[in-house]
């Protein structure tokens, strides 16, 4: 690994800790201010809102923008954001108003970094595959342990000692990731493309992932699994607490046991990839996920839903290493924040479609028809896009992706006229 990983890895870290602290703080902050469920909806989809509105925008914005300049702007802007609900909470002027948009600039903020994070990696290690997986792994694995462990603790601590205290911790940690950010070796861009509408080149980024099915296939996995895990996520406290018994504290094990799986996962992802390759393993992954659903449907006891979550997790957590890796080492430079943003897009905006199946299902038939269904849903995926992301289709992909990814690329106009390469 070059030197500058070890400070992105860090910079990563720290954020992804302050992450974890303010997204049980948020809540937990609205609840001081009102029990309308409406209200604490509002600042937890607002959150979600920028993908869906600008994720494709945001994409085409990081392509033309300075990568790391746009990650550490970014973080420096969302910690001086955060000082603002601090001084409103000092000053006891906090409202759900406020909450709701500081939610939904962090988000937008979170848009920039993790596209410009992203479309940065492969250009650090020189667009490597083996070192791209190794580096998501600890990428993925260090967010998993911050944003999942230990942050969500430290936000409700640090809640006790007083509204504006996370939202400080939190602020602090986005000026530390800023600075190493800012620490970053600076990479050349690719040349520059003629300039056309931002509009025109986020479809063009669009059109790219559509129009390639290797790249089609691995956003549908995200796209299709929010689907079904929003479905499950949606009735999981109730499945727990009337089918398996679970009170609250359970139920914290129970997602405990998941995230740990996720670790997992993330760990094993690149042993993966190399015993059975990067298609076969994302298959095997999906194929995973799926059964492991099946099986928290069917468990008779607390004991077989953590094992069948934790299970769930584990191949989650491969797959989200693999996949991006897969796509930053494939992807050209001058279209990786499009085609980033584009993918990642998908997967936001199916994921309130999950929550609303999963509302439905359980309320028609049974709280267990969710899961059943997710895990239905899972396997068809997995099933339909076995062939699109074979080690066949990712060899000739990977063998493709150097002339592809030379300076000298195409416009976007080019692009636009151009079918992407469609690997065979």
């Amino acid at each position: 690994m070059p030197p500058g990983f070890a400070r992105l890895w860090t910079a990563q870290t720290v954020s992804s800790l302050g992450d974890g602290v303010s997204h049980a703080a948020l809540p937990l902050l609205a609840l001081t201010l009102t029990r309308d469920p409406m209200a604490l909806a509002v600042v937890t989809a607002a959150g979600t809102l920028p993908w869906l509105l600008f994720g494709a925008l945001g994409g085409a914005l990081v392509d033309r923008w300075d990568r790391r300049r746009t990650m550490w702007v970014t973080d420096a802007a969302r910690a001086v954001l955060l000082a603002i609900p601090a001084a409103a909470a000092l000053l006891d002027v906090l409202s759900i108003a406020l909450l709701a948009a500081v939610a939904f600039l962090l988000g937008l903020g979170g848009l920039f970094f993790d596209t410009a994070a992203t479309a940065y990696l492969p250009d650090l290690l020189g667009r490597d595959p083996a070192l791209l997986q190794r580096a998501n792994s600890r990428l993925r694995g260090t967010q998993t342990a911050m944003s999942g462990f230990a942050g969500p603790p430290a936000g409700s601590a640090l809640l006790a000692l007083g509204r504006a205290v996370p939202l400080l911790a939190d602020a602090v940690s986005f000026m530390l990731s800023a600075l190493l950010v800012r620490s970053l070796p600076a990479i050349s861009r690719p040349v520059p493309e003629i300039r056309e509408s931002l509009l025109r080149q986020a479809r063009v980024g669009a059109s790219y992932v559509f129009r390639d099915r290797l790249l089609l296939g691995l956003a549908l996995r995200p796209a299709v699994g929010n689907i079904a895990f929003l479905a499950v996520e949606t009735v999981l406290a109730l499945f727990a607490h009337d089918r398996l018994g679970i009170d609250t504290y359970g139920f914290g094990l129970l997602l405990t046991a998941e995230a740990t799986g996720g670790l997992l996962g993330a760990g094993i992802a690149s042993s993966l990839g190399r015993r059975l390759g990067t298609g076969t393993a994302l298959t095997c992954t999906a194929a995973i996920e799926g059964l492991a659903i099946l099986g928290l449907a069917a468990a008779p006891n607390p004991y077989v839903a953590g094992l069948a979550l934790a299970v769930c997790g584990a191949g989650m957590g491969a797959t989200m290493v693999l996949g991006p890796s897969l796509r930053q080492a494939i992807v050209p430079p001058h279209l990786m924040g499009r085609v980033a943003s584009t993918s990642r897009m998908l997967a936001m905006c199916a994921a309130p479609i999950g929550a609303f199946l999963g509302g439905w299902l359980a309320t028609a038939f049974d709280i267990r028809t969710p899961l059943y269904a997710a895990a239905v849903l899972l396997l068809a995926m997995t099933a339909v896009t076995a062939s699109m992301t074979s080690n066949r289709r990712v060899e000739a992909a990977l063998h493709a992706a150097a002339p592809a990814n030379s300076p000298e690329h195409p416009t976007s106009t080019d692009l636009a006229q151009q079918k992407a390469p469609d690997v065979l």
